[in-house]
């Protein structure tokens, strides 16, 4: 009888770890701390709001801290492919993280998707999407609104990294083809806490215009660097710095920024006729539920949008295989390239094979900073 028992208990156990086998497992790489971590944070905060499972299957969600390392976020990455058998790699928010971190999911034939909108070298980009809107978008959008202001010149202040070469490439294309051009151009390292000497030279250049390519809390310094000298002109800062940690850390000198930004920071004053309307205000009333009052961003929402797009391509992905193979992960990569119309809290995303970015220009909101809040321009 005992032995039957045990047969029994052994039964038992190998089909638990059978099921464990088929966990869709989550691989999550992030700047919990360093210069990026004011991003990070709100993307982890998400996290814990996700679901415990997906079309029957049970999530394992993996978060390790990267430290806006790119040396860690490799080795997260590695980790992820290795040890966890993740299924799918989910990674950095900061762009220098982000790009070694698809060559890890390349090379170990994984899905990667970015919360950084990291430019990849053609080809080079076939397991890896994104979930914030690429540069050239949001650059389209902040164009339109400098022509409406009457801006003609700008001045051009980014890190000097990935995510700020990127921008400053695809806001020159876009402002040469619109009769704009920039002037003068100067970068900082995200660690630098001044930009004392860059400012001079900006506001000597006397442009109608800034631009400052920097992220969360991170882009208040150069802000307030170019108005304490003396610049009049307007300021614009890109998608990486539409967080309250802006207004925090800037207080009275980023009154009257302008910040280009998904739809999902501003639900409420959306369109009723804006897709997006519906689903960011979701995104907004869990969030804030969750963690206060006025605390949504950018971030937050690719966190809210990324479950979004895992709960449509994990019925399609599963259909062809089981989680923990690579067949699954294959399979995952196939349905990201043919997700098809799919609305997010931060815009309309159409992944195909050719385009792993999937947003339009009509996705880019320009946002002003009155009264220390966001209102849509």
């Amino acid at each position: 009888m005992s032995f039957k028992k045990s047969l029994f208990t052994a039964a038992a156990l190998l089909a638990l770890s059978g099921a464990a086998l088929a966990d869709i497992t989550i691989g999550v790489s992030l700047p919990l701390t360093g210069p990026a971590s004011g991003l990070g944070i709100p993307v982890n905060n998400q996290i814990k709001l996700w679901p415990t499972s997906i079309a029957g299957e049970k999530l394992k969600v993996v978060v390790l801290d990267d430290a806006t390392d790119p040396t860690n976020g490799v080795k997260n990455a590695k980790r992820f492919v290795t040890e966890d058998k993740a299924d799918i790699i989910m990674g950095s928010v900061a762009t220098p993280v982000a790009i070694p971190m698809a060559g890890v999911a390349a090379e170990a034939s994984t899905p990667h998707l970015s919360f950084s909108p990291a430019v990849l070298p053609p080809g080079q980009d076939g397991w890896t999407f994104r979930m914030p809107q690429s540069n050239a978008v949001m650059a389209h959008a902040m164009v339109g609104h400098m022509k409406k202001q009457g801006v003609k010149t700008v001045g051009f202040l980014g890190y000097t990294d990935a995510y700020g070469e990127s921008w400053l490439k695809d806001f020159t294309a876009e402002a040469e083809k619109n009769g704009l051009k920039v002037v003068a151009a100067e970068r900082f390292a995200r660690a630098d806490t001044s930009v004392t000497a860059q400012a001079l030279k900006l506001v000597a250049a006397n442009p109608d215009a800034m631009l400052i390519v920097a992220s969360g809390s991170g882009a208040a310094m150069p802000h307030k660097g170019i108005v304490e000298r003396g610049f009049k002109g307007k300021i614009y800062q890109t998608h990486a710095a539409a967080t309250r940690d802006l207004m925090r850390v800037g207080g009275k000198d980023v009154e009257g920024a302008y910040v280009v930004s998904g739809p999902a920071v501003i639900a409420e004053q959306l369109p009723d006729n804006h897709p997006s309307k519906k689903t960011s205000l979701e995104f907004v009333a869990q969030y804030e539920k969750a963690y206060g009052a006025g605390n949504r961003n950018q971030f937050a929402g690719h966190g809210y949008d990324a479950m979004l797009v895992m709960e449509k391509i994990v019925p399609m992905a599963l259909k062809k295989a089981k989680p923990g193979t690579p067949e699954f992960r294959a399979a995952l990569r196939d349905a990201m390239e043919s997700i098809g119309r799919t609305v997010l809290a931060h815009g309309v995303l159409n992944w195909t094979k050719d385009d792993h970015w999937g947003y339009t220009n009509e996705t880019g909101v320009m946002l002003k900073v009155v009264n220390a809040d966001w209102k849509v321009e």
